[in-house]
């Protein structure tokens, strides 16, 4: 998979589409630097999974933090405020599978 650089993450875009049902589907894995944030805490109507391949993350959603390893998962649902950062010493990859209206934008 190719490569995108941000300033603050690295994303490797999987899939983008609809699901049989017609909701839309998008996955992607990111690797965050220690200390890295993809973006500040954020909200959209599409609901997201986190599955956590390396590193530590914090997951915070709704003002609750949720300390996340490898071989952890998360989720948020429509309209939850939420954000994560790499809290360990080394990179931090995690998968994100969003489902529902803006996931495929």
């Amino acid at each position: 998979m190719s490569v995108q650089n941000s300033d603050h993450a690295q994303i490797r875009k999987i899939i983008k589409g609809r699901l049989a049902t017609g909701e839309p589907i998008e996955a992607h894995e990111t690797t965050l630097p220690p200390n890295g944030f993809p973006h500040p805490p954020h909200h959209h109507v599409h609901s997201e999974m986190w599955l956590i391949r390396e590193g530590t993350v914090e997951l915070t959603i709704n003002g609750t933090t949720h300390r996340l390893s490898a071989g952890g998962a998360g989720f948020v649902h429509s309209n939850e405020e939420h954000g994560i950062k790499n809290v360990g010493a080394g990179p931090a990859t995690y998968f994100v599978v969003a489902i529902g209206p803006g996931a495929d934008s």
